[in-house]
């Protein structure tokens, strides 16, 4: 299969050619999977970060321990959810449910209060780590995605989440960075992309019933 050989070929690169650049249509199908992951009633929780530019990069490596990824990547895909997520944003899903498929809103009424009876189920920070794993799903098919157009990608946790909201201005827009891909094209001095993929065989992994 394929797409498992693509998976093999993948990495979490380490060093990365800061030459080379992703083109827009490789960077449109990147964020167009990421846009497409399954998220809990399709809310979407969760925004994407996405830095070019060398001088915001530079800004945002030494809240990033100085990684060399920050810097040498093409580009920088940041992961960020829901501060709290409210009513307002539930009623905007509706909004874009009802313009999408050309249906009243007021068809959607049931659907509205689910929604908003589940949030207001949940203390602040519950709310934040229901967006959080989600939001993760997502950064999972941009790996993916990355990896079936042979790009490199490196996922990434390894930074100060505060700095990071500072930097790019996040709390402002109601959202906190969870973790970020750094991607673009493996450098030759990256000893990484020679070793064997390490992983449990099948039978450790995977607990039948």
């Amino acid at each position: 299969m394929e797409y498992l050989n693509k998976l093999q070929w993948r990495y979490a690169t380490k060093r990365f050619d800061k030459s080379r650049k992703l083109n827009s249509t490789q960077v449109d199908n990147l964020l167009q999977a990421a846009n497409l992951a399954p998220t809990s009633y399709g809310l979407q929780p969760f925004a994407i970060a996405m830095v070019t530019d060398d001088k915001v990069k530079e800004k945002l490596s030494p809240a990033a321990f100085n990684q060399p990824q920050v810097t040498e990547a093409s580009h920088l895909f940041i992961f960020s959810a829901r501060t709290d997520l409210t009513d307002r944003d539930v009623e905007q899903y509706i909004e874009r449910i009802a313009n999408t498929r050309g249906i009243p809103k007021e068809s959607l009424a049931d659907f509205d209060q689910t929604m908003k009876g589940t949030i207001k189920n949940l203390q602040p920070e519950q709310r934040f780590q229901w967006a959080a794993r989600q939001a993760y799903i997502s950064l999972g098919m941009l790996l993916s995605a990355a990896a079936l157009q042979d790009i490199d990608a490196c996922p990434m946790e390894g930074f100060n989440n505060d700095q990071f909201d500072e930097i790019l201005g996040l709390k402002e827009k109601g959202f906190s960075t969870l973790a970020m891909v750094a991607a673009g094209y493996r450098s030759a001095k990256d000893e990484y992309q020679h070793y064997k993929k390490v992983r449990k065989s099948l039978d450790e992994f995977v607990i039948n019933y």
